[in-house]
């Protein structure tokens, strides 16, 4: 496989995946041009690794998790106090506004335990996978997973 074939084929992948762990789609397509001008620069080692599209993923995580600059969503989010009002679930605004809550509330998180829930529940993939990702060990992983899941339900509990 050619690097034009794998940025073809997993681009659209690592974009959404990149949603998910930054929050806004502009800083996501930065973070995926990033990556993607190193797995370029790379693209022998990345070739002939065992998993072409996991060892991408991990650096495009590295590079997520090392980021030092705080994005401007970040800051802009969790200045906003979320609405405790809930409407009705087809009402477009609430659904709205219940997303926004959801990313300020992954935006709290370290990015680590961030980086760690999308890969869990967004990319779907285990232990042992994620562990690979982050390079850490699996006991790491559940830890940081359960750490991000206590915090966020210790928010939702404090906002009730």
């Amino acid at each position: 496989m050619t690097y034009e074939e794998f940025a073809d084929s997993r681009l659209s992948a690592l974009l959404r995946y990149a949603v998910m762990l930054t929050g806004d789609p502009n800083t996501a397509q930065d973070l995926v041009q990033e990556t993607m001008l190193r797995v370029q620069l790379n693209w022998r080692r990345v070739a002939h690794s065992d998993s072409p599209d996991g060892y991408v993923r991990k650096i495009l995580t590295n590079q997520f998790v090392e980021s030092r600059r705080a994005s401007w969503w970040r800051r802009v989010l969790l200045r906003a106090d979320p609405d405790p009002v809930v409407a009705a679930p087809s009402d477009h605004a609430a659904e709205s506004a219940e997303r926004d809550r959801v990313w300020s509330l992954l935006a709290s998180l370290p990015r680590r335990q961030r980086a760690a829930l999308v890969l869990r529940y967004y990319e779907d993939l285990p232990d042992q996978e994620i562990a690979d990702i982050l390079g850490c060990a699996v006991g790491t992983v559940r830890s940081s997973i359960s750490r991000g899941l206590d915090a966020l339900r210790a928010e939702l509990v404090e906002a009730r």
